[in-house]
């Protein structure tokens, strides 16, 4: 499949970065024998795989300004673009030896999401969508579930861990949809989450207390897999506010009214 100049731009870091994280996650397997250090081998790795992914997006384009999980805001001498990057969302699980994490990166432009690439390196599976391009998985289209039913459907969340606010209200939250549907299920990355609704493997997702770079490239894959992103309370404002609901036209409709509750 051939890909634009910006979307191979973005192939190409992240898939450098991945095979880096992915030497690192094999020695993070083997420091669990111990208890020594492997929470700040995982800081390292964190931020070697945002100064790789910074390097290669500004080599190729010099002057886009980024918003990053570990550096923050860097302008760019161009005002219009952005990119928003998490170099390892699924922390968690990359200390633990899960093989569920991701190295997210979305494209910003005038303040409209415009790209967004997800990839878990362990499983060598690569999302990637381009506004008005349609949404990919390793170059075979997507398309969000078709699932009419809530009854039917297994839908994805976040569950605030330590440190997080608002674990009374999750509850309530959990309490009403894992009522109305077929499962509920927590992998612990929200790009993964999101890319996984665009592929049609979750029929749905919703989460709060979100960073936009947990979201931002899932965001630009849902949609362009045809389905619904909005915030939990059904505005275009996600990576402000911090929330988000997704799924197809119909659950998203559903996940939306009972998050909203």
């Amino acid at each position: 499949m051939p890909r634009s100049p910006v979307m191979q731009v973005m192939v190409q870091a992240v898939t450098k970065a991945g095979r880096a994280l992915r030497r690192d996650f094999g020695e993070v397997e083997q420091l669990q024998v111990s208890m020594k250090g492997p929470g700040d081998f995982v800081s390292a790795a964190d931020r070697k795989t945002e100064e790789l992914l910074r390097a290669e997006l500004t080599r190729a384009r010099p002057g886009y300004g980024f918003l990053m999980e570990e550096s923050g805001t860097i302008a760019g001498t161009d005002p219009d673009h952005r990119w928003i990057v998490d170099p390892l969302d699924g922390t968690t699980n990359f200390l633990h030896g899960i093989p569920v994490f991701s190295i997210s990166v979305a494209l910003e432009r005038s303040g409209v999401l415009v790209a967004g690439v997800v990839f878990n390196p362990v499983t060598d599976e690569l999302y990637t969508a381009e506004r008005g391009a349609g949404a990919f998985l390793n170059d075979r289209r997507i398309r969000v579930a078709a699932r009419r039913d809530f009854t039917d459907a297994v839908i994805a969340t976040g569950i605030p861990h330590l440190g997080k606010p608002a674990h009374d209200r999750f509850r309530e939250e959990l309490a009403l949809v894992q009522s109305k549907v077929s499962g509920v299920r927590r992998f612990g990355s929200a790009a993964l989450d999101l890319a996984m609704v665009a592929a049609g493997r979750f029929d749905g997702f919703w989460e709060r207390h979100l960073q936009a770079w947990d979201v931002a490239a899932g965001i630009v894959l849902v949609r362009e897999a045809g389905g619904f992103v909005t915030d939990a309370d059904g505005f275009d404002n996600m990576l402000a506010r911090g929330t988000i609901v997704a799924g197809n036209e119909t659950m998203h409709d559903s996940l939306l009214k009972l998050v909203k509750q």
